[in-house]
């Protein structure tokens, strides 16, 4: 099975629902198991809201979007986050200490134990930051 969807979202945490939506629809689309179907959820609405949450940090209001694509073809799943937020320094990207018990912060622990690989790739035309999340089905 091959397939290829994508989907623009105006960058606010008020589209995040919209996100989870547009995942859950693409992944009844393909024979996996319903957990997994949930775990990869999971990782796109923390991709997404980290987006929002350090892309975006300090903005009011923006009419800017972020585009997620969601690929799947001889099981190799990978999914795009495109956006044009603040650039992002990957060796900065961490998250908190799992025995620090608050909320938040274990978006990106999450996302590295649900998928195989995540990248962020440069030079992305016409964008300003491109991560690519990727595992084999």
């Amino acid at each position: 099975m091959t397939l290829s969807e994508s989907k623009d979202f105006v960058v606010n945490s008020s589209n995040l629902k919209e996100v989870r939506i547009f995942s859950r629809k693409v992944f009844e689309k393909i024979n996996l198991p319903q957990e997994q179907k949930d775990e990869l959820v999971l990782a796109i609405a923390e991709a997404a809201q980290n987006i929002v949450k350090h892309a975006y940090k300090d903005v009011e209001e923006t009419n800017d979007k972020m585009q997620i694509k969601i690929s799947f073809k001889d099981n190799q799943l990978e999914i795009g986050f495109f956006d044009k937020g603040k650039p992002v320094i990957p060796e900065n990207i961490q998250h908190r200490k799992l025995d620090d018990i608050k909320p938040g912060g274990l978006g990106t622990f999450f996302i590295k134990q649900i998928m195989d690989e995540a990248i962020f790739k440069k030079n992305q035309k016409g964008w300003v930051n491109h991560l690519v999340l990727t595992k084999t089905i």
